[in-house]
């Protein structure tokens, strides 16, 4: 008669456990691939919560299995804690996943590489910090949980607990900056101030707001670098945010020209030139003078895009266009400097009946000054040196 109770009966019971929970498994894959079929977010859920959900389904069937075959009675507690400690990691795990995923579908639903992507760009901020933040609280939920399945936890859990006004007090004062950066970042999402995507100008560089989480932001520079900010910064320092609420954007280009330009036949070649790209959204063009003192002439053109990274490049392609035409078409434009050489003119003559007068100063003027100039321009007379004795 075979004894459950024993060592092969534990083995037994596993191998059984093994293949229920494998029939389990496959049984929920093909209807999640069935269901798949008709819509896509069962294959994405399948793919996101595969492996806990398998480890969950594994250890819940295993655990009764094995705990009602253990031989040993003195093993049956340390196995039972490393199985409830497994499950309940499972669970986290599962519990993340899934709702990472329900976060990330409502993502999906909200593109931003499409103009006019304000409310997409507001959604994705916002659901990816509640994404975060929901997750770190399952796994603070979770890790809690773990550690009070140990009885010495849980005395030290009640202790704390009794006098959790002054725990709370020393760990706001310890944690005083990371709590400050968690509630900022919370602050940046729902109050709309950034999104991810937005254009925004700090610390004097130009970038994309590539991440923000609960205590930083990523800022991606235009040339590839990458700027990590403390979220407090974005509460507490002033910065541009070009993307506040619209895309759209307008743009200047500036030259300094000879006097000789044409504005109205610079403003047909813009014209042309505008016309034959697609980085120009059509909203304005706008060419004037805005200063011409000295020997310049300042001409501003305004263009309009859609967003700013096609606004840089609708500006390099106009000033490019229109030098290459000022120096084709029009070299008479091209900034000068003229220099103009007259002869020395006579001083001029006062009116007739006008009495000259001579200066009067400290040596001129008069003649107290005359003998004053007299005694510093007149010869002085040296002492002569006693004539050497040459001995006779």
């Amino acid at each position: 008669m075979f004894v459950w109770q024993s060592w092969w009966g534990v083995a037994a019971a596993a191998g059984i456990a093994l293949v229920t929970a494998s029939v389990v498994i496959v049984v929920v894959s093909v209807g999640f691939r069935m269901a798949a079929k008709r819509r896509e977010w069962p294959g994405a859920l399948a793919g996101n919560a595969r492996h806990p959900f398998r480890a969950l389904v594994l250890l819940t069937i295993l655990w009764p299995a094995v705990a009602a075959t253990l031989p040993v009675e003195d093993l049956r507690a340390p196995i039972d804690q490393v199985f409830r400690i497994a499950v309940i990691a499972a669970s986290t795990w599962l519990v993340a996943a899934v709702l990472s995923f329900v976060f990330g579908l409502g993502q999906a639903r909200y593109r931003i590489d499409v103009p006019n992507n304000k409310v997409a760009r507001r959604m994705q901020t916002q659901l990816a910090l509640v994404r975060r933040l929901a997750v770190a609280v399952v796994v603070i939920v979770g890790g809690a949980s773990i550690l009070l399945t140990f009885p010495a936890v849980q005395v030290v859990g009640a202790s704390v607990l009794a006098s959790a006004g002054v725990v709370s007090i020393v760990a706001g004062l310890a944690a005083q900056s990371v709590l400050g950066n968690v509630f900022a970042g919370i602050q940046l999402a729902f109050s709309d101030a950034i999104r991810v995507d937005d254009v925004v100008i700090v610390e004097g560089e130009w970038g994309r707001i590539e991440e923000i989480t609960l205590t930083y932001v990523v800022v991606g520079i235009w040339d590839d670098r990458r700027m990590v900010l403390p979220s407090t910064y974005f509460t507490s320092t002033p910065f541009q945010n070009w993307t506040r609420n619209t895309s759209e954007l307008l743009g200047s280009v500036e030259f300094d020209l000879d006097w000789w330009v044409s504005p109205a036949v610079m403003r047909t070649e813009l014209e042309r030139v505008l016309a034959g790209t697609d980085l120009w959204d059509g909203r304005a063009q706008v060419l004037q003078v805005t200063d011409a003192v000295g020997g310049y002439v300042r001409v501003r053109i305004l263009v309009t895009a859609i967003d700013a990274p096609t606004l840089f490049d609708l500006r390099c392609l106009v000033r490019e266009q229109m030098v290459e035409w000022i120096l084709a078409q029009n070299p008479s434009a091209i900034p000068r400097s003229r220099v103009q050489l007259v002869e020395q003119e006579p001083r001029p003559k006062p009116p007739s009946g006008t009495p000259v007068t001579e200066p009067v100063g400290l040596f001129s003027g008069s003649a107290e000054a005359e003998q004053r100039a007299s005694l510093f321009t007149s010869s002085i007379t040296l002492p002569q040196p006693d004539e050497p004795d040459d001995g006779r």
